[in-house]
């Protein structure tokens, strides 16, 4: 195997035995400069291999006789747990101690684990948390990484980026790695980083290989629109995109009451339902994850067939992030936006990015399907677990639905306790419930992990019903 680059015996073992059989672009360019004691900065997307990129020359410099010598700095608590996992591997071979820190679970047991670790990966917030307790020393730091700058920028993290950077020694190699330059990542690379080299590589995904739609439906059918399509579409690893925690609880619940096979991931979760959610959701046992971007944010899942966006992405930037999940290294994959008025003026900021295409599909017969708006806190309810209802067992009969009137056997197969994806639940309204829009709703697009614990960033979400927009059969009309 020649991977053009030279690594120490161990690392390059667990490289071979990682799968590695080559180099990505961005593992290519960035490899050899970061082990030259570069600082660098890398413009890439999830799933462009840029952990390794980071990690293996980062593990070349670590002498396990020494405490903490490098820092690694994600956005959420998700990314912070895979880039630690990713780390363990590519260290397998050496005896050098990974942990992570992030917020939302008890701090004790980190304080203990800090006296002995080599490499913290840490959310901002509790990285901040221990270093105002004196409970992490920063001063033999020699490798500080910036992992999803714009991420953590967007969040809200700026101040506690500052402020822990500002306690690691100044003759620091700094790596930083980010899908957008922000102004804000500009400030940082010219305070902040010494002749960083710039590294950029195309898109991981292949857009030639994206199918790009989307369906102009009143709000109220929706969710009907939605199990059509997941039945007539037969996907295989599907994430849905809703604007809110809100969304992402009721949507579940109500893609549970149908049978179909899901969980929900949003911030607002334990670590512990959380981590199960993304576990299931890699792990194939469940095929549908219901996701805000926050919590999303970084995740590297193979092999999803779908994206969907329930609610339309604020801004174009966003929706990249978002279909970057699917047509990966020569898949084919589609993306599915489902606009409604409150999304209107969303998806035009989306539109407005000359370069993205989206051709819209006249919308199909299709069965009304009810809805459960649900409780404001939408946790509620007699067998519901917020954030995922994972409904496994029961016959696999499968949804089944009318389109036009007609009968349709098989097609999605969700998995049902409650027979032919009929809602029959005792004590619970089965009228037909109109959806409500996402409009008014808080929507937590900043998650933010603070102190002890993860603290959301409001933004507002309040509805945009804008003018009208005109739009032509293939694509959208800015």
């Amino acid at each position: 195997m020649n991977l053009d680059i030279n690594l120490k015996p161990e690392l390059a073992r667990a490289f071979q035995e990682l799968g590695f059989s080559e180099l990505t672009d961005i593992q290519r360019k960035a490899i050899p400069l970061i082990q030259k004691g570069q600082d660098v900065i890398g413009q890439s997307q999830t799933g462009s291999g840029k952990t390794a990129a980071f990690g293996f020359p980062t593990l070349e410099k670590i002498n396990p006789a020494y405490r903490l010598q490098a820092v690694i700095l994600v956005p959420t608590r998700e990314l912070c747990e895979q880039v630690a996992t990713e780390m363990r591997k590519f260290a397998k071979h050496m005896r050098v101690k990974i942990i992570q820190v992030y917020g939302g679970v008890s701090i004790n047991p980190q304080i203990h684990s800090l006296m002995s670790a080599n490499i913290v990966v840490a959310t901002p917030g509790r990285m901040l948390d221990h270093v105002q307790r004196r409970t992490i020393q920063l001063n033999q730091v020699r490798t500080l990484i910036l992992d999803e700058a714009d991420k953590m920028f967007e969040m809200g993290f700026i101040e506690d980026v500052e402020k822990i950077i500002s306690q690691i020694p100044k003759d620091r190699q700094t790596l930083l790695f980010s899908a957008t330059i922000s102004t804000q990542v500009q400030d940082i690379v010219r305070h902040h980083m010494k002749h960083p080299v710039k590294v950029k590589v195309q898109s991981y995904v292949e857009e030639s290989k994206m199918k790009q739609q989307f369906y102009d439906i009143e709000s109220k059918n929706k969710f009907s629109l939605l199990m059509h399509l997941l039945k007539h579409e037969s996907p295989g690893l599907t994430l849905i995109f809703c604007a809110t925690r809100r969304r992402v609880d009721v949507l579940s619940k109500n893609l549970y009451k149908q049978g179909v096979n899901s969980e929900g991931l949003h911030g607002g979760l334990t670590q512990n339902r959380r981590k199960r959610a993304i576990d299931l959701f890699h792990n194939k046992k469940i095929d549908i994850l219901v996701a805000s971007d926050v919590a999303a944010r970084g995740l590297d899942i193979k092999n999803v067939s779908h994206v969907i966006n329930y609610d339309s992405p604020k801004t174009s930037k966003e929706y990249i992030h978002r279909i970057g999940r699917t047509a990966r290294a020569g898949q084919e994959g589609t993306v599915i936006s489902l606009i409604a008025e409150a999304d209107h003026e969303n998806f035009r900021n989306v539109m407005s990015d000359r370069s993205i295409v989206i051709e819209q599909v006249q919308v199909p017969q299709f069965e009304r399907v009810a809805f459960f708006a649900g409780s404001r806190d939408s946790g509620q309810g007699r067998g519901d677990r917020r954030g995922g209802y994972s409904n496994r067992g029961g016959h696999r009969g499968g949804y089944r639905g009318h389109s036009g009137g007609r009968s349709h056997g098989g097609g999605y197969r969700g998995r049902s306790s409650h027979g032919s994806g009929r809602s029959h639940h005792s004590g619970e309204r089965s009228s037909y419930s109109g959806e409500r829009s996402h409009s008014g709703e808080r929507s937590h697009s900043g998650e933010r992990s603070h102190r002890s614990g993860e603290r959301p960033s409001h933004s507002g979400g309040r509805s945009h019903r804008g003018g009208g927009y005109h739009h032509r059969r293939r694509g959208y009309s800015r």
